[in-house]
């Protein structure tokens, strides 16, 4: 040590000094220790890999603008569930009323997680792994479970952007190929497809045409080879955008973040120009009011929340942790809560607009063909011609007069009205038929754009939307995977992307078999609810409750430059964990009381029939679940009981540009010290205050270390590797 030190001065000193030693080293020149005595840690200094921690520092990648980061968590946070989902939960939940409790758990729940999330990914630069390893080790599960979630999301989500690229090439024909039923010949007869003539054209061409898919999960009836050719092309999407990391990924988000809006805006002023769009949009903002007090409508509402914002898949962390160490992430994660918010309000409008469209559509078909029975009937002397009002023209057969003819007909033939099998063709019968998911998407949709003028340039722009919607998310999804493992293990970025691509698409077969869609929607109902649940209530007590909430504030204040409102200290440290114990219950609860089945489209009826799972099914439904959930106990139990290290007893002094930094990341109040005032191995220091006085030279003095290089708590002195040994 050089002998002006100040530390060496007041060893010398009889001058009573009452610093710790934080205050001390905080004074000391940036000495490289690494290679010096003090290097207490009996390592060998590798100067290779000293040079690659340097390097690693230096080099970590980042966003190229504030706004990149930002289309890239606008990208990530909007997705599918904004345009297919949200719009179903509206209609289902009280239309404009579901947007109340919607938002009041947004705030409440979404927003202070959120920005828990931002918070600690900016503040550690670390993706989910290590993140809640610096935070606390005996939680270092966490981030495990997030990898595993995000891959068993990312499995079936990309197949999902498959289906989407199917679409989208189908859309470059005039008339679009799911507009009619397909004429099949039977010897010399030409006759409609039976199963579409059944259901309908888009119904068949989705089911028949695009899945071919078997009766039941249990017929798997081999590889779809147009859909394993379609999810190849979505994984190599995945990879070409991510194998360069963020400077590519990046650039992708400018077109994939920016261009749903521009669809959904033209789609939206399309379809008010639509006759009767506004029937679909009135029905979806009538409020029902009771429906508010509905328990079931707050966990639904609560769920949307959660997963719409992606919290807990390690996607927000690892965008956020390619920031600059004051980048305001308050404002970052007020801005994309609302702008997912308002994004699924606009998906919501667009869609009913069309729904709409489509709704009065189908009812004007309705009232035909049941004119033509009642003609048929008037006929053959079934009906008298007396039912019939003297106005109604059956050449020009309006909805109106339809239904005062019904209602003349049923109260007259009352006893026999069901034989003669008229629907009463209501409008908002057509409107209340909930859709979501891929029945919105590649259905309801689908059929709606085949009366569109221009149908194909609709249907091109509507698919590509869900292309780009579809990877924006699955960039994100794929950094939650990619960034911790890099970052914690330091394997080559390319090869693992490329190798975590490839593995994910031969998994992925399972899913483009022809039951695969069963599979989706297994893995969409179970594999990510309930363990994500859990790993988010974890993220929250991690640094509420162990880290602690005031020290959190506190260095939020210092990165940020203000203090953030009290309202986030209440929100993390009592009204989020109680609100996410309680929707983890009632997903339990929801999980016991409805068991667990699909949708199955039995072909011979042409139509959709409500199946149970079989035993091998249900036995991969809980492996899913357990698998997910499992490195949380796992890692506690192995460093609880020291069964590996946690790295809680290290103390790391780092140094970059002059400054040092102290890596205080796992240690205790006592460790401090103890690491000064233990002299040899075997000794264990008594419990001590943390700014204990220096005693002077006299006493023993805390830097006689040499004699114990390998000491229970010597450290180790490393290169400024990241920032996150400033937090």
């Amino acid at each position: 040590m050089p002998k002006n030190s100040k530390v060496t001065q007041r060893e010398h000193s009889s001058e009573h000094v009452t610093e710790s030693v934080a205050d001390l080293l905080a004074h000391e020149e940036p000495v490289d220790y690494k290679r010096s005595v003090l290097n207490v840690t009996g390592e060998t200094w590798d100067k290779q890999r000293d040079g690659e921690e340097e390097l690693d520092a230096e080099n970590r990648p980042a966003w190229n603008s504030k706004l990149q980061y930002i289309l890239a968590q606008i990208g990530y946070s909007v997705g599918l569930g904004n345009v297919w989902r949200f719009p179903y939960l509206c209609q289902k939940n009280g239309g404009g009323a579901y947007l109340v409790p919607y938002l009041v758990l947004l705030i409440i729940i979404g927003l202070p997680l959120f920005f828990l999330e931002l918070a600690v990914g900016q503040r550690i630069r670390r993706g989910s792994i290590g993140v809640w390893n610096y935070i606390c080790p005996r939680l270092g599960g966490i981030g495990y479970a997030s990898c595993l979630v995000c891959f068993f999301v990312g499995l079936y989500y990309n197949v999902i952007i498959g289906w989407s690229i199917f679409y989208f090439f189908k859309s470059f024909q005039y008339p679009l190929p799911w507009s009619e039923c397909p004429i099949v010949k039977n010897g010399s007869v030409a006759i409609v497809e039976t199963e579409c003539e059944k259901s309908s054209a888009t119904t068949y061409f989705w089911y028949r045409e695009t899945l071919d898919i078997s009766n039941s999960i249990s017929e798997s009836g081999g590889l779809n080879w147009k859909m394993t050719l379609c999810l190849l092309v979505a994984w190599s999407l995945v990879g070409l955008a991510m194998i360069k990391g963020i400077q590519s990924s990046g650039k992708v988000m400018y077109f994939s973040s920016l261009f749903p809006y521009v669809v959904l805006v033209c789609f939206l002023v399309r379809g008010l120009l639509l006759r009767g769009a506004v029937d679909g949009i009135m029905h979806m903002f009538t409020p029902k009011l009771d429906k508010m007090l509905d328990p079931q409508v707050w966990r639904e509402a609560a769920t949307q929340v959660f997963f719409a914002l992606g919290l807990g898949f390690g996607g927000v962390i690892a965008f956020s942790s390619y920031n600059k160490q004051d980048n305001n992430c308050h404002f970052d994660a007020t801005l994309v809560s609302f702008i997912n918010f308002f994004t699924s309000v606009l998906a919501t409008l667009v869609v009913f607009a069309v729904l709409g469209f489509k709704a009065n559509i189908m009812n004007e078909k309705c009232v035909v063909e049941n004119a033509e029975k009642i003609l048929g009937y008037l006929n053959s002397n079934v009906l008298s011609h007396d039912l019939i009002p003297p106005h109604v023209n059956f050449s020009h057969l309006t909805a109106k007069d339809y239904n005062e003819m019904y209602r003349v007909i049923m109260t007259v033939k009352e006893g026999h009205f069901k034989e003669l099998g008229l629907d009463a063709c209501l409008l908002e019968d057509e409107l209340n038929k909930s859709v979501q998911g891929t029945g919105l998407a590649f259905i309801a949709f689908t059929e709606a754009m085949t009366h569109f003028p221009a149908s194909p340039f609709w249907s091109v722009m509507f698919f590509l939307m869900l292309i780009n919607l579809g990877l924006g998310s699955m960039i994100g999804t794929m950094s939650g995977i990619t960034t911790p493992i890099i970052d914690t293990f330091k394997v080559r970025k390319e090869v693992f992307t490329v190798g975590c691509c490839i593995f994910a698409f031969v998994v992925g077969l399972i899913f483009v078999q022809r039951s695969g869609n069963y599979f989706v929607t297994m893995f969409d109902d179970y594999s990510a609810t309930l363990p994500l649940t859990v790993v988010v209530i974890l993220e929250n007590i991690a640094v509420a409750w162990i880290y602690g909430t005031k020290k959190f504030m506190q260095e939020l204040t210092e990165m940020l430059g203000f203090r953030p409102y009290q309202f986030y200290y209440y929100a993390w440290k009592y009204v989020s964990p109680i609100c996410m114990a309680v929707l983890m219950t009632a997903s339990i609860i929801q999980l016991g009381v409805s068991p667990p089945g699909y949708s199955a489209w039995i072909r011979e009826e042409a139509a959709e029939k409500f199946l149970f799972y079989p035993t091998w099914a249900m036995a991969i439904l809980i492996s899913l679940i357990i698998l997910a959930s499992l490195p949380l106990p796992l890692v506690f139990i192995l460093r609880q009981f020291h069964l590996v290290s946690d790295g809680s007893n290290a103390l790391s002094v780092t140094y970059k540009k002059g400054r040092m930094m102290k890596d205080i990341s796992n240690l205790e109040d006592n460790d401090e010290t103890r690491f000064i005032l233990s002299k040899v191995p075997s000794e264990t220091p008594s419990p001590m205050p943390t700014h204990r006085s220096y005693l002077g030279p006299g006493s023993n003095s805390p830097m006689e270390m040499s004699s114990a290089p390998n000491g229970r708590y010597g450290s180790g002195y490393l290169l400024a590797s990241t920032p996150e040994s400033e937090l």
